[in-house]
């Protein structure tokens, strides 16, 4: 059987166990940023994976951002997360009933579909920017959604439209809108980075898998 964890970056915590969360990085790839992120979170006390969607490749500019996913075998890409969060659920050092998934853009998309399909794995979803309009009415997880004020990639509209129907299936469900930012403002790597909108999303963030990944 293929090892789902062989390509990717692990953040564990000094006590070696913690609740589990799956990281799914924007459109740049697994970058220094997002790794350092699962450090962020392992200091926290989590068990991190962030699995290399493009095995290693990387991008500095949007059009290379853009040729890397257009590359991206999504389906392949989806089927793999699938198996790793199984596994993640079965590790002996991971101590949470359900799994936490956050992601980042293109990876937001990924890990809204993952709680749909997933319920029984995943208890907790945080999103920065990105949406995807789904049935949520099988999904169990409770929600976090970090927004940008001025987006020129993922409308408000489409935000509010998320929410309505993560409310209507009955989930817990809260979306900041952070005022003056654009998207990637979370990103201190990225020109759009606003740090105390990054500052107050992560304290939410950190926050909020506390509240909901039970040991």
């Amino acid at each position: 059987m293929v090892n789902p964890f062989s390509d990717g970056y692990w953040a564990i915590p000094e006590t070696g166990r913690g609740p589990g969360v799956l990281l799914l990085h924007a459109w740049w790839g697994l970058n220094p940023f997002f790794k350092d992120l699962c450090q962020r979170l392992a200091r926290e006390g989590f068990v991190v994976f962030a699995p290399d969607l493009y095995h290693g490749q990387l991008a500095t500019s949007i059009a290379e951002a853009k040729l890397l996913r257009s590359k991206l075998n999504q389906k392949k890409a989806y089927s793999d997360m699938l198996g790793m969060l199984e596994h993640l659920s079965g590790l002996e050092i991971v101590t949470s009933k359900k799994i936490a998934v956050i992601g980042f853009s293109i990876g937001a998309r990924f890990a809204l579909e993952l709680s749909a399909e997933r319920s029984k794995e995943i208890g907790a979803v945080i999103v920065f920017y990105g949406t995807s309009m789904l049935d949520y009415s099988s999904a169990q997880a409770a929600y976090l959604g970090h927004y940008a004020e001025r987006d020129d990639w993922v409308a408000l509209s489409g935000v509010k439209k998320l929410e309505k129907s993560l409310r209507a299936a009955n989930r817990p469900v809260t979306f900041h809108v952070y005022e003056g930012t654009g998207h990637w403002f979370f990103e201190n790597d990225q020109a759009a980075y606003v740090e105390t909108a990054a500052q107050l999303a992560w304290r939410r963030s950190v926050d909020f898998l506390k509240l909901h990944l039970t040991d």
